[in-house]
């Protein structure tokens, strides 16, 4: 069985971390894109060499010889153009975060269990090695029995963030569902969730501290996994560059690992004997060991590990932790 993608909205991530993956998976080839910019759309089908391009979504999804689609547009239209491919008989991917807000997860889960066309989510950190090798690591006992998980993302604010005319919809929560908070935190919870299980207890605090824009800026939360490890994390996207931070540290009785989540660095292992730095290198096209589960899951070879029950829980989370600064119930 040959698995024929198309793209809708073929914009930057796209253009490297994703779209080239699908020619280069064994039995997967990407047949059409779509962007609304009829221009922009033809020009990434030729620098892709992909067949056909559209500037309409439902023709894309009507397209008869395509069986599969990734849906690769901001998260306002996940859940719309997700939902509509499924319900065309067209299995599923979708970018991260699963969509804008808990409720519209659910109704892409709905919808996908009503059709039986399957739903996959692009948490692709899943797949990595680095990340592979510390999930082994834990399941190894090498730093003992599990205690706690401390999480620190600190970034600078762009120019992008500073004025309003060039702001980008990573800011604006009526695209995004919140501001960069729910785009990368949701990175780092989905994968703390293929290690630990789900989180059981999450609490949070989110403000917008520096007024660049409306989205939360600062985020603190705790949470806790079913298993009774614990955690905490913070966030920041306003702080200066000597301030910038991003670890992820895992806590045992023997001892700890830590390790970035975005930026390029070594896995580092800390036990009672010596520390020790592994350094482990991305595919070029860092969503491809993902996208080849996923095709080898519709050819009915393996299991994928991001599935749209494990996103959705990933989406709850974050939608818990900033809450109460959107008001929501």
């Amino acid at each position: 069985m040959l698995i024929n993608w198309g793209i809708i909205g073929c914009g930057n991530v796209t253009e490297l971390k994703s779209g080239p993956a699908f020619n280069k998976v064994e039995h997967s080839r990407l047949v059409a894109v779509m962007r609304r910019n009829a221009a922009l759309a033809e020009d990434y089908a030729k620098r892709h060499h992909v067949p056909k391009f559209y500037s309409d979504a439902t023709e894309l999804i009507n397209d008869s010889q395509i069986n599969a689609v990734y849906v690769a547009t901001p998260p306002d239209t996940h859940a719309l153009y997700a939902i509509g491919a499924m319900k065309a008989g067209k299995a599923v991917y979708v970018e991260k975060p699963m969509a804008r807000n808990y409720a519209e997860c659910l109704d892409m889960i709905r919808v996908s269990v009503e059709t039986g066309q399957p739903l996959f989510v692009a948490y692709y950190r899943r797949t990595l090695p680095a990340f592979l090798k510390v999930k082994e690591l834990i399941e190894n006992d090498s730093i003992g029995k599990p205690l706690m998980v401390n999480v620190r993302l600190y970034k600078a604010y762009g120019e992008q963030d500073r004025f309003a005319d060039k702001q980008h919809w990573h800011v604006n929560p009526a695209i995004g569902g919140a501001g960069h908070f729910y785009d990368l935190a949701s990175h780092q919870f989905d994968y703390l969730d293929f290690v630990f299980g789900p989180i059981t207890q999450v609490n949070g605090m989110a403000s917008n501290i520096a007024g660049y824009y409306s989205a939360e800026d600062t985020v603190s939360a705790v949470f806790t996994f079913a298993s009774g490890v614990t955690g905490t994390g913070s966030w920041s996207f306003v702080v200066d560059k000597q301030s910038e931070e991003d670890s992820i540290e895992i806590i045992g009785t023997k001892g700890k690992i830590k390790f970035p989540c975005f930026d390029k660095g070594d896995v580092e292992v800390v036990s009672e004997k010596e520390t020790e730095r592994l350094n482990f290198q991305n595919h070029e096209n860092i969503s491809f060991y993902l996208i080849e589960q996923v095709v080898g899951t519709l050819r009915g070879k393996n299991e994928c590990v991001s599935t749209m029950y494990s996103a959705a829980r990933t989406s709850f989370v974050l939608e818990e932790i900033v809450k109460s600064y959107y008001k929501r119930e």
